[in-house]
């Protein structure tokens, strides 16, 4: 069965750089889209950046600038390197895959999430 697992998350201070990290098992990655969403306590899940198969990328206008999504076909792996970290930047994070192209918030497979808590 497809597996998403995120790893990476953490407590950093204000400034500083975290990379998440996101290992998928089951599909053909390189067919997929990926994407990574965040989700803070009592808000809307946020979709954060993706990555086309084809390796076009999308950013929130919350953190263009600041974050780069990128993706390893022969890892089966997505990456967020954040940096400039703010403590609004605070949430669950989560990555997806959707089959083919980017569909907005559609996607197919979920991962369980990674925390990421930024102290100001």
């Amino acid at each position: 069965q497809v597996q998403l697992v995120e790893s990476g998350g953490g407590l950093v201070q204000a400034g500083g750089s975290l990379r998440l990290s996101c290992a998928a098992s089951g599909l053909t990655f390189s067919r997929y889209g990926m994407g990574w969403f965040r989700q803070a306590p009592a808000k809307e899940r946020e979709r954060v950046a993706a990555i086309s198969w084809s390796g076009d990328t999308y950013y929130a206008d919350s953190v263009k600038g600041r974050f780069t999504i990128s993706r390893d076909n022969a890892k089966n792996t997505v990456y967020l390197q954040m940096n400039s970290l703010k403590p609004e930047d605070t949430a669950v994070y989560y990555c997806a895959a959707v089959e083919g192209r980017l569909r907005g918030y559609e996607y197919d497979y979920w991962g369980q999430g990674t925390q990421v808590t930024v102290s100001s």
